[in-house]
């Protein structure tokens, strides 16, 4: 299966199943970038259920903007909440304490562009798991899919058009909250470890 995806923050756990499963990954990189989507958030599952990270982003009034133009506002040290979230979430997880050096020293970069940072946490977590993704980026807008081309999955970077649901796992908080469905890959990487990949593979999409 050949597959189209935009790139978002530490993709959810159906955007990673996607590529997982897929025989070629084409990332679009020339779209107009929208508000609200994961293109610039993800969600975890903090103590007090799941939880929003949002990276703040510059904004340009009245204009539209290329997705690959946005620029991170770093007026609000995002990065530092973002990991001291994570931690907070996933220090007691199975796993979170053998992937943090991998991921700590990408919350002490600074990333200009908002595409570049996301195309970063598609590597960490693709090292974390131990697997090469190859992929090719969009030279132009494809606005109607050929069928016969791609199956067209960039509706996975906007959450509430996303329905996936998937198998239980172990979750650090599922006594209180039970199971939470489609977080952030990085919520299936803190308790599963390395048998993310597997768990992927498997999920019916």
């Amino acid at each position: 299966m050949d597959i189209l995806l935009h790139p978002t923050y530490f993709p959810s756990i159906s955007h990673f199943a996607a590529m997982v499963q897929a025989e070629k990954i084409t990332f679009e990189v020339e779209d107009n970038f929208q508000k609200q989507t994961n293109r610039n958030r993800t969600y975890i599952y903090s103590p007090n259920g799941i939880q929003l990270l949002n990276i703040p982003i510059k904004h340009s009034k009245g204009i539209h903007q290329k997705t690959k133009d946005i620029q991170i506002d770093f007026d609000f040290d995002w990065q530092k909440q973002h990991f001291k979230s994570l931690e907070t979430a996933y220090r007691s997880s199975p796993f979170f304490e053998f992937f943090e050096d991998d991921i700590r020293p990408f919350f002490e970069k600074k990333h200009k562009f908002l595409m570049d940072l996301n195309f970063e946490t598609l590597d960490i977590v693709s090292r974390c798991l131990r697997i090469k993704l190859d992929y090719t980026k969009t030279t132009e807008y494809i606005q109607d899919v050929d069928p016969t081309l791609f199956a067209d999955f960039r509706f996975l970077a906007d959450g509430k058009k996303d329905s996936s649901s998937f198998e239980k796992y172990k979750q650090v908080f599922d006594d209180k909250h039970g199971f939470l469905n489609n977080l952030s890959v990085l919520d299936l990487l803190f308790n599963e470890g390395k048998f993310t990949v597997d768990y992927l593979r498997t999920q019916a999409l």
